[in-house]
């Protein structure tokens, strides 16, 4: 009996292993669903002056992208997609 004692500890370790995994892998590129780009769009939009256009490409990158960058403003680096679109003119197309 004393044998089996380590198989739930190993259990235990597994799972938290693959939480630990998850976590770390949360914020980036393809870890929203399209579900959730509205939330994470109007806040990455709260602070601006100009709220219908950028919702409207947020939300377009959003769903293109799976990911927006957190805060209001910057850290596209966060999410490559979302920062390499660009419109004709070669300027950014995701706020």
């Amino acid at each position: 009996m004393a044998r089996l004692s380590w198989l739930p500890v190993a259990f235990c370790l597994v799972l938290a292993f693959a939480f630990a995994i998850e976590v770390l892998d949360a914020g980036g590129e393809g870890s929203l669903g399209p579900e959730e780009c509205q939330n994470a769009c109007n806040y990455r939009c709260s602070e601006t002056h100009h709220k219908k256009p950028c919702l409207f490409f947020c939300n377009k990158c959003c769903v293109k992208c799976l990911c927006v960058p957190s805060g209001t403003y910057g850290n596209k680096e966060e999410c490559p997609c979302y920062n390499n679109w660009k419109t004709k003119e070669g300027a950014p197309k995701c706020p």
